[in-house]
């Protein structure tokens, strides 16, 4: 059987995706690599904008997970690729609020970061196509507890109003760049890329639960 030659759009999708492979590749690679602090460890006094702002892409734990929403919405598409987005930071707000009364004991909170690494990575991986309901019930679970250590440090900034709108913006545009990264890499090697980048994601997860 004569096999039908490559779609030349294809060929160029596949040579272009391929070239930032390296890039994206190494960017997760150090963000897997843990600090040794997780992005709620910070301490001092916080600023305004700028500290809110900064605040997720210090944190590795957080700057993964917000990169995992984005990556798992972009994945499997229709309304995902704006709902789950969308939802995190909105809840991640009443997280921050829990996180200003001091409801849950900081240890909690940690291991419920990690744990949300190791299943947005996971569902990533595994390229599960979820029930829209379901992956928005996962996504605002998890959400809680990473908005719980921007809500404590909330009581620290200089202008708490100011220090949230940065964290939620700074939070919105790592979800975009999940997106923009799931849609240049979904198609590539028949999605096995993203799919790697969940696992990265997902052991990096692991990792925090260990250390």
């Amino acid at each position: 059987m004569t096999r039908l030659p490559k779609s030349p759009r294809r060929s160029r999708i596949r040579r272009r995706g391929a070239s930032f492979l390296p890039v994206i590749f190494a960017t997760v690679g150090m963000a897997a690599v843990p600090a040794q602090a997780f992005a709620h460890a910070l301490g001092g006094v916080m600023g305004g904008f700028g500290s809110g702002f900064g605040h997720p892409l210090a944190g590795f734990d957080h700057f993964l997970a917000m990169l995992a929403v984005g990556l798992w919405g972009a994945q499997m598409g229709g309304r995902s690729v704006w709902a789950l987005p969308a939802t995190f930071p909105l809840i991640m707000c009443v997280g921050g609020f829990a996180g200003m009364l001091g409801l849950f004991p900081d240890d909690l909170i940690r291991i419920a970061i990690a744990v949300s690494l190791l299943v947005l990575g996971g569902v990533i991986a595994a390229r599960w196509v979820a029930p829209e309901w379901a992956a928005l019930v996962i996504v605002a679970f998890f959400a809680i507890f990473h908005g719980y250590p921007h809500g404590q440090l909330t009581l620290r900034a200089t202008d708490p109003a100011a220090f949230t709108v940065g964290f939620v913006v700074s939070t919105g545009l790592i979800h975009i760049l999940g997106i923009g990264i799931g849609f240049a890499l979904g198609q590539l090697y028949r999605g096995y890329v993203v799919r790697a980048l969940g696992g990265m994601i997902a052991a990096s997860g692991v990792y925090y639960l260990l250390v």
